[in-house]
């Protein structure tokens, strides 16, 4: 998979690069959490700062209305830290599993002069995991210990009612939502922020998305965008 997904890194890019406008060098951070309601609330001390990474390419359709697509490296999950013993002692939990992302933004811009504007987008996105880390950490008295494994995926087939390799171990390799954003873009570079909205439950044992907003990405970030052409 891993080989799958550096395939598409490499044809997107040639892509863009073929049809683009303008390529941009995205990168920044994540601010990651997962919901644990059933009306999609989430945690705020759950929250993990991982990164994004990627090329972003617009196409000039106008001035004012453009599409926006590319690639991306982009880091979700949450974590986890509860205490005893005033402090003393605790558990700490991370999980930050990494997705390529395939954005596609509709942009409508507010041009401040001739070279610089103001921008929102918004717009759906696909995500299939790649990778990514879970890590715990505990200490009760003079015992500590640490533990850390790889993300496990499911090799679920998105297009099918039924949940094939499913386990309690595993989140769904596919993950897509929507995405929220805007920021100001000078000259020279492009400054974004971003709330992604994910619409799948992550456990490779749920097949309902729809039944509560429980056990769904939500990741706010915030990127600098260099443009390369």
């Amino acid at each position: 998979m891993k080989k799958i997904a550096i395939g598409l890194v490499v044809l997107t890019a040639m892509v863009t690069k073929a049809n683009a406008q303008k390529i941009y060098a995205l990168g920044g951070a994540n601010f990651a959490n997962i919901t644990t309601s059933n009306s999609g609330q989430t945690e705020d001390n759950n929250t993990l700062v991982t990164f994004n990474a990627g090329l972003l390419g617009t196409f000039g359709i106008s001035k004012v209305v453009d599409l926006e697509t590319g690639l991306l490296l982009t880091g979700r999950g949450a974590k986890a830290e509860t205490y005893y013993n005033n402090g003393n002692d605790y558990v700490k939990a991370k999980f930050n599993p990494l997705y390529v992302e395939l954005p596609v933004n509709l942009v409508v811009k507010f041009p401040i002069d001739k070279d610089n504007n103001i921008f929102v987008n918004a717009g759906p996105y696909v995500a299939v995991g790649v990778g990514g880390k879970s890590k715990l950490d505990t200490k009760f008295g003079p015992l500590t210990s640490s533990s850390s494994e790889n993300i496990k995926f499911s090799n679920d087939d998105p297009f099918t009612s039924q949940q094939e390799d499913a386990a309690y171990n595993k989140l769904k390799r596919f993950d897509y939502g929507i995405n929220l954003g805007g920021g100001i873009a000078l000259k020279g570079f492009t400054i974004r922020a971003n709330y992604g909205l994910g619409l799948a439950k992550i456990n490779s044992t749920a097949g309902n998305n729809n039944a509560d907003e429980k056990n769904k990405y939500r990741t706010a970030s915030i990127s600098v965008g260099i443009p390369l052409n």
